[in-house]
């Protein structure tokens, strides 16, 4: 890559790292410590937690023990039941209980606060958790159509930072809030504005990116994810205050967005062009003269000043000129759906999405469930990307983008599946198969990232990404559909994670391979490609001298330099 790639991708992992530290900060946040039903004599709110096997007696005429010798979490006995200390006498066969009037006590030598125990969030009140993940998804959701738009109204850079400060500010907010209403607001805006850093990010960085390049730019943008999930979990370890811990995460975009703004403010080496515009999008704007004034600084920034002086309006001119009398001047999502190729791609790419963000998100907000600490076991789950993403950027690069998907997701839903089938005394096996069905999982997510911004052309691809990202938050938000319902049955949580992304591979076969591809420009040219491809039975390797493609090799000796 040239030095401006390396400098713009370096630059960008910062905020795809906090990113997943927002993603998964409901891990650490909203966790379930043990709990029993505050004591009678005991309605002080400095009253201790006695399950850890201080005051055992106190404990057991107070509150009845479940099947496994723990005591109940929402019961308490109406009164004392003292002859439990009398080791001659006889257990009654039915006691008099009622719910937790005066509250609970919570275990606090792990996590000294969290959302649970702040506002108590157990019992009958157990599903508000997921109810506030859910209206945080809902958020992202709403930021995937919102940003979307705007990215390819305003700019890809100018969404970036509004984007960026709005996160901050939201997430802010979230953390000093005194009621759960208000903290749950704030997180579905925390949640709009993280999205529209994704969004904008991901393709602000591959419009600048030849084809030859894509994936291991892919690559060095995905491995974001597990780095932050590995910084969370130290973040969280040292950091036990939810509050805290909420605010230096949002605060951190702020770090990262005034870096951006100051290196686009400095007059020396970078020349405000560390984050640029991109020049597709001014382009495709008819905004010739910016795009040449930011192809040139960033031909100074890779050292290829000389080439990119030559490059004036009438070089790029001559290369879009057909091009943009076939771009309409405004688009919509029914462009999406507008011919019968198009549809398809876009039902099939949303399927897609889809799965991903359902099993994905299913198994990385689960901790708990294995046993083991929350901090050991998202470690192993981010640290299971970095083999699985390179072995699939290499299976990109080798075999491509659908078949590393079908395979991929096929095999997640394997280990999930199988995971049911293990006895919950081998926590190690389940948590072995449980790594390795997220890992693949992973893979999915990066692939069908790469695969959709290949697919659709630049006119709409801003809106094609948000509509994939889009059914991607829809499948989180069914995760905690299944979560809730999970509590009940527990065996269909892991069934629905692993069918639903084997389904997705039958529906990704339809669609076109697109690696090694050049990107299209106009609606029509994706139609021809995919007309061109139903020929040869989904492969358009074929296709790849089809056109000269902008900003990418192909080009002529002056812009290739660029």
């Amino acid at each position: 890559m040239g030095r401006f790639q390396i400098l713009q991708t370096a630059l960008l992992l910062i905020p795809g790292m906090l990113f997943s530290c927002h993603v998964l900060i409901q891990n650490f946040i909203a966790v379930v410590p043990e709990h029993h039903c505050r004591l009678q004599n005991q309605t002080s709110a400095k009253s201790p937690f006695l399950g850890d096997g201080r005051d055992r007696d106190l404990l057991q005429v107070s509150i009845p023990m479940d099947k496994s010798g723990k005591p109940e979490t929402c019961l308490r006995f109406t009164e004392p039941q003292w002859q439990f200390l009398n080791p001659n006498g006889t257990e009654q066969a039915s006691l008099d209980t009622e719910d937790c009037l005066d509250g609970w006590v919570y275990d606090k030598s792990v996590f000294s606060s969290s959302i649970v125990i702040e506002w108590d969030l157990v019992c009958e009140r157990k599903s508000l958790p997921s109810i506030a993940q859910a209206i945080y998804v809902g958020g992202q959701q709403a930021g995937s159509v919102v940003f979307g738009i705007l990215s390819d109204r305003f700019g890809r850079r100018t969404v970036l930072l509004w984007s960026s400060l709005m996160a901050m500010i939201a997430g802010a907010c979230a953390a000093f809030v005194p009621t759960f209403a208000g903290y749950v607001l704030f997180r579905f805006l925390t949640g709009a504005g993280l999205i529209g850093i994704i969004l904008t990010r991901n393709c602000l960085t591959l419009e600048w990116t030849p084809p030859e390049k894509r994936i291991l730019v892919t690559t060095c943008n995905a491995y974001a994810f597990p780095l932050g999930a590995i910084l969370l979990s130290g973040w969280a370890y040292l950091v036990r205050e939810w509050r805290w811990l909420q605010f230096s995460t949002s605060v951190s975009f702020g770090i990262s967005l005034l870096l951006a703004l100051y290196v686009d403010r400095t007059a020396n080496a970078l020349s405000s062009q560390a984050l640029p515009e991109s020049a597709r999008w001014l382009i495709t704007h008819n905004n010739l003269q910016a795009a040449v004034k930011t192809l040139q600084k960033v031909a100074w920034i890779n050292g290829q000043k000389e080439q990119g002086s030559n490059l004036t309006p009438e070089v790029v001119m001559s290369h879009i000129q057909e091009d943009l009398t076939t771009v309409k001047p405004k688009y919509s999502l029914r462009d999406l759906f507008q011919t019968p190729g198009m549809c398809k791609m876009t039902l099939c790419v949303m399927f897609g999405w889809f799965a991903c963000g359902f099993s994905f998100y299913g198994m990385n907000l689960d901790l708990q469930k294995y046993g083991f600490s929350i901090y050991l076991v998202q470690v192993l789950f981010a640290l299971i990307d970095f083999p699985t993403r390179l072995l699939g950027a290499t299976s990109m690069s080798h075999l491509g983008n659908r078949f590393t998907f079908i395979f991929c997701a096929v095999f997640s839903g394997c280990m999930i599946i199988l995971g049911i089938f293990v006895p919950q005394d081998m926590a190690a096996l389940r948590l072995t198969l449980g790594v390795l069905g997220k890992g693949s999982l992973g893979t999915t997510f990066f692939c069908v990232h790469l695969y959709t911004f290949e697919l659709y052309p630049t006119e709409i691809r801003q809106r094609g990404m948000s509509v994939g990202m889009f059914s991607g938050r829809i499948g989180a938000l069914m995760t905690t559909l299944v979560f809730i319902i999970g509590s009940h049955s527990p065996i269909l949580q892991p069934l629905f994670f692993g069918i639903v992304p084997i389904l997705s591979a039958i529906g990704v076969f339809f669609l076109t391979e697109t690696h090694g591809l050049p990107l299209l420009e106009t609606i029509q040219e994706t139609e021809n490609r995919m007309k061109r491809a139903q020929s040869l039975t989904g492969n358009a390797s074929e296709d790849v001298q089809e056109r000269p493609a902008l900003l990418i090799p192909e080009m002529p000796e002056a812009e290739s330099t660029v």
